[in-house]
């Protein structure tokens, strides 16, 4: 087994292309709250399935008592639902939280991301290897769907800090509705032999009575759900949790072929045999929307709720007067803007990431009467990040493989059912969205039989946040994610030819495209508004290039490039419109990246309107100014690491100055 305390962690390119109520009951001293004593369920023998906790007296705790949380999570899927149940807990919360999460590496790579870009203040995020843990439950034959991950909260006892006393456990699809420190005061309520506080489960499987031959797992009554737990951890030590359980789940066995509803089931055979062990909470705590009669009291008769569980993926379409209201609240918090929640507690230190608290002192000098404000302001923008948004499957390990990056916003979401058609090989998309357009774009991909077949597009959601678009930031979000030796950098109005992806290893040929040329039906790229972004690439010479040629870098190129994954990155203080591509050719330049035009390559533009970046950038001298200043910098810095032999592109920007 594993000791609680010690959980593991885990040259030459080719160039194509809210409300403070600031909580005077929070320090648990108000007289309305007893201290220290245990509230009397009267009537009801398995806890208080239809009382609101505000019948209840509570043992709040200190106001900045941090509180523990303990969630299993792995995959895709899963990770989206964390968020949405965070930020429920923290719309309400008002004590700090120290989350203990025990994921996959799939899970691991997408919250650590999303956290450390989040910047929530008081909130300390603690990861546990999964992997680690299988040997500890895979014996145990399971036919739920959530497979080993639905066993592991049986052996968090043994896995979490030895100095951790008392922790909630959550499943991920439960939504709060009320502040967490008030479930957190229900362990003032436990009797000295209680170790584990649960919500009896409102249907009728434990009764044994759904169908003929139905038989269930032992259990107490109605038995109880593990949606919610509240775990006593050193007393379940002290009692011998780990073996207690694992007796049971093998004594079961003998006559059980495996668990239906995994740990749930392990419980209440422990339960079962010794009742003493369970402190039953309030059903408000976990309601199990459903059509049993029993959830419906909790429903009716309660005052308020404190949880909504749902505990089938078929739950959010279940059909049930309550339905709609659950449903709403749920899909409040699916859109609710995260960036939102990054507000401070009240009264409590120490409680900002690291990093925060110098980006707070960098922003604070800034001078919003400065002409470049928006600008200098965007940069210091930590944008929250949500790598791998949707299922994604990685393509095999090639030794040439190319992934397509892009950058893409609501306005351009049509373009990428055209994009899959043309480029069959993997790609790697940044989106900047609001968290209501992720939900838009996650129905989008669902619903389109073109964007739900392809496994191999890795889309990250990076959220909106300030006024200006941060086009290389998005562009090194998704560049960082490719996972192929290769990385073609384009644009997603640009479709590659159909037989780009394989031509990027195999030739193929241009012909088409020379006809369309010569019969106008096509232009080069830009020809007639800015030549020097794409003059050096002597299209001239490619129409007739039989093999790859070499050309030079000159003044504001911007070719779509193919380059090794290790690339340098984008320079991210190009936000908006302008510049955010040439500055990045010329950072490849001064590492002496060659540039080799490919003879069989090509792109195609798609027309769209105009962005509002771009329309600023035409009708704005002081927008206009803004780029200027942001191209000096860049060309200070150039000369700071590369020496003298940046002094060819700081003349030709003065050049350029000097023809406008």
């Amino acid at each position: 087994m594993l000791p609680r305390g010690r959980p593991r962690a885990l040259g030459a390119a080719l160039l194509l292309l809210l409300l403070l109520v600031v909580g005077f009951f929070l320090f648990g001293r108000d007289p309305e709250y007893g201290l220290g004593t245990t509230a009397t369920l009267d009537g009801d023998p398995y806890g208080s399935r239809n009382r609101s906790t505000s019948s209840l007296q509570l043992l709040l705790p200190p106001k900045c008592e941090m509180l523990h949380v303990a969630i299993v999570c792995a995959g895709y899927n899963s990770s989206r639902e964390i968020i949405t149940l965070m930020k429920s807990v923290l719309f309400y919360r008002k004590n700090p939280l120290h989350l203990h999460l025990i994921t996959d590496a799939v899970a691991r790579n997408i919250l650590e991301t999303l956290f450390r870009t989040w910047m929530v203040p008081a909130v300390v995020v603690s990861f546990y290897d999964a992997e680690e843990l299988k040997p500890l439950v895979s014996w145990i034959p399971n036919k739920h769907y959530s497979g080993l991950y639905g066993l592991m909260k049986l052996v968090l006892p043994s896995v979490l800090p030895l100095s951790l006393a008392r922790v909630i456990v959550l499943d991920t699809d439960v939504t709060f509705s009320s502040d967490i420190m008030e479930l957190w005061a229900l362990f003032g309520h436990f009797s000295d032999k209680q170790v584990v506080g649960l919500v009896e489960n409102q249907s009728d499987w434990y009764l044994g009575n759904l169908w003929k031959n139905h038989r269930p797992w032992p259990a107490l009554g109605r038995g109880f759900n593990t949606g919610v737990i509240l775990l006593w951890l050193d007393r379940l030590q002290q009692i011998g949790w780990e073996q207690m359980w694992k007796l049971t789940a093998k004594r079961e066995l003998l006559t059980l072929t495996a668990t239906s509803l995994a740990d749930q089931d392990i419980f209440n055979a422990v339960i079962k045999e010794h009742p003493e062990l369970v402190h039953p909470l309030p059903c408000v705590w976990n309601v199990q929307l459903s059509d049993h009669t029993l959830a419906e009291r909790c429903y009716l008769e309660a005052a308020d709720l404190k949880v909504i569980h749902w505990n089938s993926p078929k739950k959010l379409r279940v059909k049930n007067k309550h339905a709609e209201f659950f449903r709403d609240l749920h899909l409040t918090f699916l859109g609710f803007d995260g960036k939102l929640l990054c507000r401070e507690l009240f009264g409590c230190p120490n409680q900002f990431p690291p990093g925060v608290e110098q980006l707070q002192q960098a922003l604070a000098q800034l001078d919003e009467e400065e002409p470049c404000f928006e600008f200098r302001q965007q940069q210091l923008t930590v944008h929250r990040v949500h790598i791998t948004f949707l299922s994604h499957q990685p393509p095999p390990p090639r030794p040439h493989d190319v992934t397509l990056v892009a950058q893409l916003s609501m306005d351009r979401l049509q373009m990428l059912e055209a994009l899959c058609r043309h480029w069959r090989g993997p790609m790697s998309l940044a989106l900047y969205l609001t968290d209501a357009e992720a939900q838009q774009f996650l129905r989008f991909v669902e619903t389109s039989p073109v964007l739900s077949a392809r496994k191999d597009v890795a889309y990250h959601v990076v959220y909106r946040d300030g006024p200006l678009y941060p086009v290389n930031q998005l562009r090194n979000v998704a560049l960082a994610q490719a996972l192929t030796p290769y990385v073609f950098l384009s644009d997603i109005d640009f479709l590659p030819a159909y037989s780009l992806y394989d031509y990027l290893s195999f030739p193929n040929s241009k012909a088409e495209l020379l006809t369309l040329l010569d019969a106008g039906s096509l232009h080069t790229f830009r020809y007639h508004e800015w030549p020097q972004g794409h003059a050096s690439t002597d299209y001239t010479r490619w129409r007739e290039a039989q093999a790859p040629y070499r050309v030079q870098w000159s003044a504001d190129y911007e070719p779509y490039v193919v380059v090794p994954r290790d690339c340098p990155r984008y320079d991210p203080r190009f936000v908006g419109f302008g510049w955010n591509k040439v500055a990045h050719i010329i950072e490849l330049d001064a590492q002496e990246y060659e540039f080799l035009v490919l003879p069989e390559a090509f792109s195609i533009h798609l027309p769209h309107a105009p962005s509002l970046d771009i329309s600023r950038f035409r009708s704005s001298p002081t927008y206009r100014d803004c780029l200027q200043a942001l191209k000096e910098e860049f060309h200070q810095d150039l000369s700071r690491r590369y020496g003298s032999a940046a002094l060819k592109y700081l003349t030709a920007l003065q050049q350029s100055r000097s023809r406008a």
